[in-house]
């Protein structure tokens, strides 16, 4: 569905992604992780749109991705939520511009709030949220437009263990019953091989791709399994092998 070939983006003289090149299938989760600095937030926001100064080719369904789109949806490590407005208007926000009817687009916002368990807190302003609920209003926001695949770019990591470890079963839970797409940028292994049916290894100086892995796990899966340790130190081997070939003050600086 989605194909990045030889994706190359420059600021000035430094090479922040360098032939990037990855494919996601229809209704597919694929994770990208890799060190600070690897280009992973940078290949997002081309495949966003909100960056377009690359060379090389980003299409959707065999059209080349041009500006941002309902079509794809994105979620920061932030929520990101006007602290002026109630979590339905800032929901409601991501509709402005759809070509829906007001009885259509009541239905998609009150339809995504239920979808992610904030049923009750529509009238609710971001200061009464827990950081997991601002961000289950974020990840409703990207979705009430019904984008073909969903962006999260690091969404959990300011939270705490426990409620990581519980919005990643929430993101199972709206992956499996949406079917959207899901593209994953995190620096967290254990959560790449609890998610992900793909994982995209990439490393820096410039960034690049280093590895696609297919994990072949049945969901849900069990993180204390010998299989998903297996992977994980797969994954953690294939992350090791781009350290050890950085030049040593490289290496000790990462």
């Amino acid at each position: 569905m989605l194909e990045v070939r030889g994706a190359t983006r420059r600021f000035g003289n430094l090479v922040a992604l360098q032939d990037a090149t990855l494919s996601v299938d229809e209704g597919e989760f694929v994770t990208i992780v890799g060190a600070s600095g690897c280009g992973k937030t940078t290949l997002l926001r081309l495949i966003a749109g909100l960056d377009q100064d690359y060379t090389g080719e980003i299409t959707l369904r065999g059209q080349r991705i041009v500006g941002t789109s309902l079509e794809r949806g994105i979620v920061f490590q932030e929520p990101r939520l006007l602290p002026w407005l109630t979590l339905w208007d800032n929901i409601a926000i991501a509709l402005d511009n759809a070509p829906l009817s007001t009885a259509a687009k009541k239905d998609a916002i009150t339809a995504q709030i239920a979808l992610v368990g904030l049923t009750g807190f529509e009238k609710a302003y971001p200061a009464a949220l827990s950081g997991g609920m601002a961000q289950r209003a974020a990840i409703a926001r990207a979705l009430v437009g019904h984008p073909s695949i969903l962006l999260l770019d690091e969404p959990l990591g300011a939270l705490d263990a426990i409620t990581r470890m519980r919005l990643q079963e929430e993101l199972l839970r709206i992956w499996r019953h949406e079917r959207v797409s899901m593209i994953l940028v995190t620096h967290d292994v254990e959560e790449a091989v609890f998610l992900s049916q793909k994982i995209v290894v990439m490393d820096s100086s410039p960034g690049h791709v280093t590895a696609n892995i297919a994990l072949d796990l049945p969901f849900p899966r069990d993180r204390s399994s010998a299989e998903f340790g297996a992977f994980k130190r797969q994954i953690f081997d294939a992350l090791h092998d781009n350290a050890a070939v950085k030049p040593p003050e490289i290496e000790y600086l990462i």
